[in-house]
């Protein structure tokens, strides 16, 4: 069954409104805490922004793990050398995050403990707070992977830092 009420925000949502949440200096600083971020443990991030979904999208049901999935292989997430990669997508349109981590990772953190930070940060999207929730986000993860992933003798940067805003062809 279509969620009509989530299919219209999907819609409607102006295709500039990540620049409302997220503006340069913001990116800025987002692309600046992964680079410290990685600096602390092997893990590789990246932070993906997407405004909406295609509307055809939402009325058949596309749920954001599944978009999340899709932007992994797209982003090519999954492609670093001890496969440490992990995917930070924000759906705006949604206000949600869904956290997702690459095999090398994936075997020793929860996806429990994902969902726990993946819920701090959207706690602060519902107040508005989409930076300070991100940098939320990106520290919690930092923290994990530090305790679990220490960085290696050498720690070559695989992924960009810089967040990418996903945008629809």
């Amino acid at each position: 069954m279509v969620n009509i009420k989530r299919w219209l925000s999907h819609c409607f949502l102006p295709p500039w409104y990540w620049r409302m949440k997220f503006s340069k200096d913001a990116l800025t600083k987002l692309e600046r805490a992964i680079t410290l971020s990685e600096q602390r443990h092997s893990g590789e991030l990246r932070f993906a922004i997407e405004n909406s979904l295609a509307p055809m999208w939402v009325w058949q049901g596309m749920s954001i793990k599944h978009r999340a999935i899709e932007l992994f292989s797209q982003l090519r997430v999954w492609d670093t050398e001890e496969n440490s990669g992990v995917l930070i997508y924000l759906l705006l349109a949604d206000r949600k995050v869904q956290i997702l981590a690459d095999r090398g990772i994936d075997r020793l953190v929860e996806h429990a403990e994902w969902q726990i930070i993946a819920d701090s940060m959207q706690a602060e999207f519902r107040n508005d707070n989409f930076l300070e929730g991100s940098l939320l986000g990106i520290e919690k993860i930092t923290a994990l992977l530090a305790s679990h992933f220490p960085p290696g003798n050498t720690n070559p940067n695989e992924l960009p830092n810089r967040p990418v805003i996903v945008k629809r062809r």
